[in-house]
């Protein structure tokens, strides 16, 4: 089992795009990069924890590979956008991958090269060392928003559209 723990905007957009991956195993969404201890939603809205809404993603790497899930992540927010996503803004949804190694920071190297000709700005997502971070799970009516919540409209006006482009895009990497 290996780990991506990535932050791309509202953590129900991604977690949205990764779920039904083919060998993505669980995806908890959650906090990190901050310096308080267990933040909670609030605490995080209140821009004063140093936290951004990410997502804990376990995957069979046998099955799918960092880059491959970097490139879906990649499509599912706008990384040249500093501290928001559209209509979101805050430090909370600032685009940001934890990374764990050299193994892996050589891999989001080359992936940022090969997809910084997809964006006219240039990228600022943020690369926090993993080990550096603790991840907190975000509250229970957070997991798995979008599937348990497709009539909130939010999810209809904002995190229905990023799905649809991520799907189409990667269309061979989903379950059927």
């Amino acid at each position: 089992m290996a780990r991506l723990v990535v932050g791309g905007g509202c953590f129900w957009c991604i977690e949205a795009a990764f779920k039904g991956l083919r060998g993505v195993n669980s995806l908890t969404s959650g906090y990190a990069g901050g310096h308080v201890e267990n933040p909670t939603y609030e605490q995080i809205c209140g821009k004063k924890t140093g936290h951004a809404e990410i997502v804990d993603v376990n995957y069979d790497e046998n099955v799918i590979d960092y880059a491959t899930l970097l490139r879906v992540f990649f499509t599912a927010h706008d990384p040249t956008q500093l501290n928001r996503q559209g209509n979101d803004i805050g430090p909370q949804y600032r685009s940001i991958i934890f990374v764990d190694g050299e193994v892996e920071l050589e891999s989001l190297n080359q992936v940022l090269t090969e997809v910084g000709d997809w964006f006219s700005n240039p990228i600022v997502t943020e690369i926090a060392n993993l080990s550096d971070h603790i991840v907190y799970p975000a509250e229970d009516y957070h997991q798995d928003y979008f599937a348990n919540n497709p009539q909130n409209p939010y999810c209809s006006f904002v995190v229905a559209p990023k799905v649809l482009k991520v799907r189409k895009k990667h269309s061979e990497l989903y379950e059927s």
